[in-house]
């Protein structure tokens, strides 16, 4: 079968065997079956028409192009035909030729579809004249309705648009209405099409990408290409720097030689060169004639310009030394005055004064039009000022106030131009054309100097204006405590509506008083709730809290019936702001009876949560416990709310407020172990272990079989030095059928006592029931590696990694006993072994690179941390390690690229504040070792470096506070942190021991590595 590509991008089939057919026979084929001549095909196979197909490279399914010449004119289409014809253009009417129609011109013989009806204009009508009622509004002419009719019975429009593509079959469902249907079937068809390119669009992606890195490897950068040659430019010495030559300028332009031209100088210049140069020892007569004091100005002629400049520096120097006092030494320049002056000169140009002229020009016609206008004579003013003419501007201003007396402003105006000893005149004559006006009598009062004197003004004010708030409080603050009272008393009397005067003549007054006030208070301003805040206050102030909830109770059912809307939110704050103000009554008080206002039923209990932690994060701790009260009495039995108000009480409370807590949350929710566990840790903490035997116990009762509360309680018996007490509860919890982790707390007690048969024996026992947890079998090799008994632990090593073979810890405890035993050779085929049977982990590779470190091979470690690299990219532990392998010049290079990979590992975090500490800059690497700790705080060796480093570089509250913070993280986990704490000797020791033994280990580690090292 042959396919065969002709003109018209259509494909032949030929069933035709290339072996068996010739080139002749081919054609003869393409000729029946596409009606094109042997002679117009063109195959462009440079053989007779004999050769057989497969001779000419041809097999089955290939593809043939089949040309067909051109025969005729080859001319090029002329740019005209190409463009649109003008308006009104019709072909062939210049030479008399008339119109006629083809069959292109038709269109299909098919039905045409409700076009939109189109006038057709015939030749003869476009060159003629237009005929009678052809117009606007005039309705169409005869014979327009005739040719009308004319199409609509040929079926066809003949005007219809003819499209390039589709011919004139564009219009065949040009005039269908397009329904919901058609919208369907194409939004079927587009789901398909983008199915379909969604199928390819991850081979064309993957295709591009291949592309994409092809192209990268094949034309790299000039920095890739060259970035490992520049890391190896540290190994170039200051010697072979110097001895590098310096490139030259090898241009062009350069190479050719400069045309220096050389000019005598005149006679003249030389002759006017030497006059200057010369000294004249003698006379001149006419000076002689002069008696030798006159000398002649052609005499001496003034050519260098810096003597001048140095004898006008002198001068200057003259004079200022006049200025100085020639006794003393002072000066009597006053720098202030001096500055002043400055400050005062004032450099206008041109175009400046004449916008001051046409500003001064205007404001006059406007002052003069309208006097009465205040603006215009303070505009004016003002303009006076900016001038500098103040006097101007103070009789303008005076002008004002005399045509606008009742305008405060223009008052104002003028007190600000004043003279300070004329101001008050000028603001006294203000308050006796306006004495209502509130801004004039303040300003009166603040140009005096004297209290008495300002609040004898303020008092003249309230004369006139007894209503004003303003002047209420302003000579309230200025009278004393007594004073203060009379004129709130006063206050309230002229103000009766402002509920700062009442509150505050509460406060002064006395409790029965205080009472009074806010009764009286509250029958004027009934829908205000400050004023039941304030009698809640007052009562928690004098001891009565029994009556605070029952105040603000009543206060809101008051406010509910006068139509206010109590705002959550709103009331929320105002139990944040009387918490802040000591008022912790008032602040339950307001939570209690207002958190539940308009929240949902099914959505109480998450907003009072969110309400309680954002209490909390802005510090509002006793309106955070509030909520939390509140909510615990509508869900007693919710466990998470328990431990949020119990984690609350912990980082804010006292240990008794946590014990009442704890001790209320076990009566509702006995089965919640957490609770147990937390009150039972916290009277161990405190140092009562007893009462936390005593809750353990209860515990227990209420939970007969928990294995977390039986746990707690042999930890509780272990830490404190009774192993026989540990052992009795480990052994009950085995005969209960305890876990896989009661076994390994049983060895764990056994191993501490020493008793080695009874370990192995419950080593024995719990593998037999727990084949699969690896624990287990790596005590059993540890156990056999403390006797010495090697080819046992490997036996134990080699059975526990049968039933767990994913377990890490097992792979490293092998491969480091067979570095012990049989060398490096076999410890690298376990690890290999290893990291083919849990692939792409970190910790595997890390071991086989520090094992090939051990041994000195630097170079296999290198290649081995670049294939860990390309599997584990973002491993902190791998980038950690490559970070201190590579030299030191190389290491910054290698932190910003592993920074890059995994920016929050602590781990990269830990290598680059060593980075720091190295170049001695202590304040970054404490930043990063805080930000490593804060990141990890149960990795204890983070905490050693951190310790380590604050020993060396830090003050004694730094290293307290470093010591205290690791206290309270309790780390467990670390590679030098583990083998310290998990020590038999360490068992019972405190966080700080064991913190302390792992910074001498780091030490002892750093010195080994320098000794390598050298």
């Amino acid at each position: 079968m042959v396919f065969i590509t002709t003109p018209n991008h259509r494909t032949l089939t030929l069933n035709l065997d290339p072996k068996t057919t010739t080139l002749q026979t081919l054609k003869l084929q393409i000729q029946q079956t596409s009606h094109i001549p042997i002679s117009h095909q063109r195959l462009f196979l440079p053989h007779s028409d004999s050769t057989l197909l497969s001779d000419l490279g041809v097999s089955p399914l290939s593809t043939l192009t089949l040309h067909i010449p051109l025969f005729g004119g080859t001319q090029p289409r002329l740019d005209f035909l190409n463009s649109k014809p003008p308006a009104n253009y019709v072909a062939g009417l210049g030479r008399g030729a008339t119109g006629f129609t083809t069959r292109s011109d038709i269109g299909p013989a098919r039905a045409a579809p409700d076009l939109p009806d189109r006038s057709a204009t015939t030749i003869g009508g476009a060159a003629g004249a237009a005929p009678p009622g052809a117009g606007r509004g005039r309705g169409k002419p005869e014979e327009e309705e005739e040719e009308e009719e004319d199409g609509e019975e040929k079926g066809y429009d003949e005007n219809q648009k003819f499209d390039e593509f589709e011919g004139n079959d564009v219009g065949l469902f040009a005039s269908a209405e397009y329904d919901d249907e058609d919208k369907e079937a194409d939004a079927v068809w587009e789901a398909i099409e983008q199915r379909m390119d969604s199928r390819r669009k991850d081979r064309r992606e993957a295709r591009l990408k291949q592309e994409i890195e092809k192209y990268r490897a094949s034309n790299p950068k000039i920095t890739e290409q060259f970035a490992t040659l520049k890391r190896q430019l540290y190994t170039v010495s200051a010697d072979e720097w110097d001895k590098i030559p310096d490139i030259g300028d090898y241009s062009a332009r350069n190479k050719k030689k400069k045309f220096e031209s050389y000019v005598p100088p005149p006679d003249t210049l030389l002759e006017k060169a030497r006059q200057e140069q010369e000294h004249i020892t003698a006379l001149d007569p006419k000076s002689r004639a002069a008696t030798g004091t006159e000398t002649p100005w052609a005499q001496t002629p003034v050519t260098d310009l810096t003597a001048v400049g140095d004898g006008r520096s002198t001068v200057l120097s003259l004079k200022l030394d006049r200025l100085s006092d020639s006794v003393s030494g002072l000066t009597v320049v006053d720098p202030k005055g001096y500055l002043t002056d400055l400050k005062s000169m004032k450099i206008t140009s041109d175009a400046e004064i004449s916008d001051i002229k046409k500003a001064r020009l205007l404001l006059k016609s406007v002052t003069q039009t309208n006097p009465k206008h205040p603006p215009g004579w303070i505009a004016a003013a003002r303009l006076e000022e900016v001038a500098g003419k103040i006097q101007a501007a103070r009789q303008l201003i005076q002008r004002g106030c005399e045509e606008c007396p009742k305008s405060e402003d223009v008052w104002l105006e003028a007190c600000r131009l004043a003279s300070p000893e004329g101001a008050k005149a000028v603001i006294a004559a203000g308050v006796k054309s306006i004495p209502n006006s509130v801004k004039l009598w303040m300003q009166a009062a603040k140009l005096e100097h004297d209290d008495s004197n300002r609040s004898r003004v303020l008092r003249k004010g309230l004369e006139h204006i007894p209503d004003s708030v303003r002047l209420w409080k302003a000579v309230v603050e200025l009278a004393n405590e007594e004073d203060a009272r009379l004129l709130l008393q006063r206050a309230v009397e002229c103000c009766p509506l402002h509920i700062e005067l009442w509150l505050a003549l509460a406060r002064l007054e006395t409790y029965d008083n205080a009472k009074k006030v806010l009764n009286k208070a509250r029958e004027k301003l009934s829908k205000e709730p400050a004023i039941w805040i304030t009698a809640a206050k007052l009562e928690e102030a004098n001891g009565n809290t029994s009556t605070v909830g029952k105040i603000i109770e009543r206060g809101i059912r008051a406010l509910q019936r006068e139509g206010l809307v109590i705002d959550r939110e709103a009331w929320m704050k105002e139990a944040e702001a009387a918490e802040r103000a000591g008022s912790v009554a008032t602040c339950q008080a307001i939570i209690q009876n207002t958190i539940g206002i308009g929240v949902e039923e099914e959505d109480r209990k998450r907003t009072w949560v969110a309400d309680a932690e954002e209490c909390k994060k802005r510090g509002s701790i006793e309106t955070a416990r509030a909520i939390y009260a509140h909510a615990l009495t509508v869900f007693l039995t919710k466990k998470s709310i328990w431990l949020k108000a119990a984690q609350l009480e912990k980082s804010h409370g006292t240990r008794e407020s946590l014990d009442a807590l704890l001790r209320k949350a076990v009566q509702y929710r006995p089965q919640a172990e957490v609770l147990w566990l937390m009150g039972a840790k916290e009277k161990w903490l405190a140092g009562d272990v007893p009462a936390a035997r005593i809750i353990l116990q209860e515990g227990y009762n209420a939970i007969p079989n928990s294995e977390e509360i039986c746990l707690a309680a042999f930890k509780l018996e272990f830490e404190n030095h009774e192993p026989e007490r540990a052992k009795l509860l480990l052994s009950k919890a085995r005969e209960r059928g305890g876990t896989e982790r009661v076994w390994m707390k049983s060895v764990i007690v056994e191993r501490e006592l020493g008793n080695l048969d009874e370990e192995r024996k419950l080593l024995a026992e719990g593998l037999k029931r727990f084949p699969s947890f690896f624990k287990l079998w790596l005590m059993l090799g540890q156990l056999e590696e403390r006797l010495n008994h090697l080819e046992k632990a490997k036996e134990a090593y080699d059975s526990g990694l049968k039933h767990c073979s994913n377990s890490i810890p097992l792979w490293l405890s092998l491969a480091n006993l067979e570095e012990k035993m049989n060398g490096l050779s076999k410890a690298r085929a376990v690890l290999t072994m290893a990291r083919k049977k849990n692939p792409q982990n970190p910790e595997l590779w890390l071991a086989a690179i520090r094992a090939e470190l051990r041994h000195g091979n630097k170079r296999e470690a290198d290649i081995l941390m670049a294939k860990a690299l390309q599997e584990c990219p973002n491993s902190g532990i791998l980038w950690a390690a490559s970070i201190e392998m590579v030299p030191r010049p190389q290491r910054k290079t290698r932190s910003m690229d592993a920074l890059k990979k995994c920016d929050h590992d602590p781990h990269v975090i830990a290598a680059v504040a060593k980075l720091f500490w190295l170049d001695r800059k202590v304040d970054k690497a404490r930043t990063w070792l805080n930000r490593a700790v804060t990141l990890a705080p149960d990795i204890g060796d983070f905490w050693a470096l951190y310790y380590k480093f604050e020993l060396q570089n830090g003050t004694d509250e730094n290293q307290k506070d470093v010591l205290k913070r690791c206290i309270a993280a309790e780390p467990k986990h670390g590679e030098k942190w583990q083998p310290i704490s998990k020590a038999v000797e360490n068992s019972h020791q405190p966080t700080e021991a064991i913190l302390k033994k792992a910074v001498v280990a780091l030490g002892k580690e750093e010195s080994a590595a320098e000794n390598n090292r050298q």
